[in-house]
């Protein structure tokens, strides 16, 4: 006898969107290929000077799964949460418009979230350059992240995460953060909804590395990183430079 395929209820995938025309078409791609098909995808483009709302169209006259919303610029933390806003689903996932995900991703991350009970999943993924080449070692997801651990650094890769709102209803960005550490603050509530969040150790997705991205230079983001211990967190100035010294150590050998 087949064996019945599972169903799960709707995914809303928000997908900010700042002249990313170069790879919003491979990302958008990735999410047509899901063998999930319960799925809507708000892509919020945030005032693009480029072609990104043209491509993004395309996609939104083939599949009435796929919205278009346009935005003066904000930044990414106000186009997702204007996009969380318009959100139907009960899952919540983040996904970066230069980043992808393999075929079995929503299939996956919703199978362990049922497995475990969970508000919040993750999973490990790779690293690819600006030309979609895999490159350096996978990004380990690990096992379990409780609230206290994940003080010490986001260990929740952003286009890996997914969010039941039932939980503790829609969680938002903080957009007081200027979009530098927002995704940070916004897993750190995911994990508070019930204190624990699970891992899978499959590499279910590809980040993308851009010489001009914010995250490919780490020394830029070494006074963000603290303040955001200090003055988000709260935390001493003892443990805040501890867990400095901790995420730096990490961001050396997570781009090998």
């Amino acid at each position: 006898m087949e064996k019945q395929k599972q169903t799960y209820d709707r995914v809303s995938i928000i997908t900010p969107c700042w002249n990313g025309e170069k790879y919003i078409g491979e990302t958008i791609e990735s999410v047509l290929a899901q063998t999930v098909t319960d799925w809507e995808m708000i892509i919020v483009d945030d005032g693009s000077s480029d072609h990104s709302a043209q491509v993004v169209q395309t996609y939104v006259d083939r599949d009435e799964r796929i919205r278009l919303i346009c935005q003066e610029n904000a930044g990414s933390a106000a186009a997702r949460n204007h996009g969380i806003r318009e959100a139907t689903g009960r899952y919540i996932a983040l996904l970066d418009a230069d980043d992808v995900w393999e075929d079995n991703f929503l299939e996956e991350q919703l199978k362990l979230m049922q497995e475990k009970d969970a508000a919040c999943v993750y999973s490990s993924y790779r690293l690819m350059d600006e030309n979609s080449k895999v490159y350096g070692h996978v990004v380990r997801a690990p096992k379990e992240l409780t609230y206290k651990k994940m003080c010490v650094r986001n260990y929740i890769g952003c286009l890996t995460g997914l969010y039941d709102t039932r939980a503790a209803g829609k969680i938002y960005l903080r957009e007081e953060l200027k979009s530098l550490r927002d995704d940070y603050a916004f897993w750190l509530d995911c994990v508070a909804a019930k204190g624990i969040a699970y891992g899978n150790p499959e590499p279910l997705a590809r980040y993308r590395v851009l010489a001009s991205s914010t995250t490919g230079n780490k020394k830029k983001l070494i006074r963000v990183q603290w303040r955001f211990y200090r003055e988000y967190l709260k935390l001493g100035w003892i443990k805040s430079l501890s867990n400095l010294l901790r995420w730096g150590v990490y961001g050396v050998f997570k781009f090998r």
